[in-house]
């Protein structure tokens, strides 16, 4: 996937190469179509100039300040988002810390002091609902009206929609997930529905039956339906390898446990402990399931490796995005 995209801080820290650039801003959760039109915008603006396209986004998500008592199921980690921003293209992303003191600054001082003084833009790509300063004061208007006065342009992206006419949203996405439907989730996203994590150690259960499994602790917040999904496993190094996972309490050993990702990936005798790996979902199998036994939980693990493999034998890229993201090595 080339270079690796450069992450900053903040947006006081945006060297001298990309400054007076193109700039897409927006929380980008998911990273998903509706998003890639405006970061796609931002991209052939930035090559039409001959300047350099980043992305502004914020960390961690507005929502988790204003609504800290209700978890925000996030689709992607900033790791994640920002690999998913590199495939596309980008090659600087400023995850500006979102805090109370950020929020408060007026429309103004939002456009003087980040777009003009610190980013020095020259065009700005956002979605059409695109609200910013204290209170959302800026909308819009506010930032066309800004722009003329401060010498950038602004190009405002319409709603996303299927080809339902449904319009694509990271709300709509997290609902597909929380039933399980990572089939039709990845139609919206464009790509395979994808987490990242380091593999920690279990209690080895899985190597004991002959099915070792990486294990993944993934935030509390995670919404995705408890079940045996087929997979694809990304090591560190860029290798891809199929898989079968579980994701939830382990109902047969361990039903009072935390919520773990448990990946037995095929054909693979190594070590991934301490090993930080992505894995993305191609298709869900069944719900959890709590057996009579060990060796009745052995047999439906066969079961599930089988239909794994078959169902993985047959997927193919849903765009480019996707390839880089889930079938790409490297």
């Amino acid at each position: 996937m080339g270079d690796v995209i450069e992450r900053i801080a903040e947006t006081s820290e945006l060297p001298a190469s990309g400054r007076g650039g193109v700039v897409a801003i927006g929380n980008f959760d998911g990273v998903h179509r509706g998003h890639q039109a405006v970061l796609e915008r931002a991209l052939s603006e930035a090559t039409t100039r001959g300047v350099p396209a980043i992305v502004l986004t914020f960390e961690p998500h507005p929502r988790s300040i204003f609504r800290p008592d209700i978890p925000l199921y996030r689709l992607t980690t900033a790791p994640v988002r920002a690999r998913l921003l590199q495939a596309l293209g980008f090659k600087a992303v400023i995850e500006q810390p979102f805090t109370r003191d950020f929020a408060g600054l007026d429309a103004e001082d939002f456009v003087r002091r980040i777009l003009v003084e610190n980013l020095g833009i020259r065009h700005v790509v956002t979605g059409f609902d695109f609200h910013f300063g204290k209170n959302r004061q800026g909308g819009p208007a506010y930032l066309m009206e800004a722009g003329e006065r401060h010498g950038f342009g602004v190009t405002l992206v319409d709603a996303f929609r299927d080809e339902g006419t449904d319009v694509i949203s990271s709300s709509r996405i997290r609902g597909l997930l929380c039933d399980g439907d990572v089939a039709q989730a990845a139609g919206l996203l464009g790509y395979r529905y994808t987490v990242e994590a380091e593999v920690g150690r279990g209690k080895q259960l899985g190597r004991t039956l002959g099915y070792p499994t990486a294990n993944m602790a993934l935030p509390a917040s995670t919404g995705l339906r408890h079940g045996i999904y087929a997979v694809k496993l990304r090591r560190a190094d860029g290798t891809l390898h199929d898989g079968v996972a579980s994701f939830g309490r382990r109902p047969t050993v361990d039903e009072d446990g935390e919520p773990l990702l448990e990946t037995f990936v095929f054909d693979f005798s190594g070590d991934l402990y301490g090993e930080r790996c992505a894995v993305s979902f191609f298709g869900y199998l069944r719900g959890e399931e709590k057996f009579d036994g060990l060796d009745a939980l052995v047999a439906q693990i066969r079961r599930d490796e089988d239909e794994a493999r078959a169902l993985l034998a047959g997927v193919t890229p849903l765009s480019q995005l996707d390839l880089l993201m889930s079938f790409t090595q490297g």
